[in-house]
């Protein structure tokens, strides 16, 4: 699995899928910004365009006859993807840091970028992750409707949580106002958050294991 990951990191993307968290994560720096943008970024460009390039490149029949199994190649796809992701949401969360420090006085229209707020951005791909890679790996070859139904999951929760906040005063006031300062709060909405996203992926993996056990090629 180790040799098929390296494949991944080396083979899987073009370099620049690398640099793009930090083009992106930039964004983070625009005071008051929609920064669940930064986040559904992957989801929108990275995953289609990845699997865009392994459809394209017949990567599943070059993977297919090299001596590794399909859990092997289900695992290395996966914690691929959750490399990437993880990329994004570090660098993200270092320009964050920096945004705070350039504006402590900002009224924020959407949610400011706290550690609770990145812990909403680990459910976030968590939700991504349990519909797309499931999905991918019905057929492990078409990933149109696996894309669209997943980034329409993630930007629902992206847009419910942000309405939530419009709607309730204490959502409001926790990733928006003063309550961002409540830091034992934020701490436990990251770790809930990150501790999802890692059951999610994992049940994900599962599932998609099973599925192609049973695709034939």
């Amino acid at each position: 699995m180790y040799n098929l990951l390296m494949k991944e990191l080396r083979l899987g993307v073009s370099p620049f899928f690398y640099v793009f968290p930090f083009l992106t994560g930039a964004l983070m720096l625009i005071p008051g910004w929609l920064y669940f943008l930064v986040i559904l970024y992957f989801c929108f460009i990275t995953i289609p365009n990845m699997f865009g390039g392994y459809k394209s490149q017949n990567d599943l029949m070059f993977t297919s006859i090299m001596p590794v199994t399909k859990r092997d190649m289900v695992k290395a796809k996966v914690s691929f993807i959750v490399v990437l992701e993880l990329l994004h949401v570090v660098v993200a969360i270092i320009y964050g840091l920096v945004t705070v420090r350039l504006y402590p006085n900002l009224t924020y229209w959407f949610f400011a970028p706290s550690f609770g707020f990145w812990g909403l951005c680990f459910v976030m791909l968590a939700i991504f992750n349990i519909i797309f890679i499931p999905m991918f790996y019905k057929t492990a070859y078409k990933y149109g409707a696996a894309s669209i139904a997943s980034i329409t999951a993630a930007i629902l929760f992206a847009g419910g949580a942000e309405w939530l906040g419009t709607q309730n005063s204490y959502v409001s006031d926790l990733f928006k106002g003063a309550g961002t300062e409540k830091l034992s709060i934020h701490l436990s909405i990251l770790i809930a958050g990150i501790v999802i996203f890692a059951i999610f992926t994992v049940i994900a993996y599962h599932i998609a294991n099973k599925r192609f056990e049973k695709v034939e090629m």
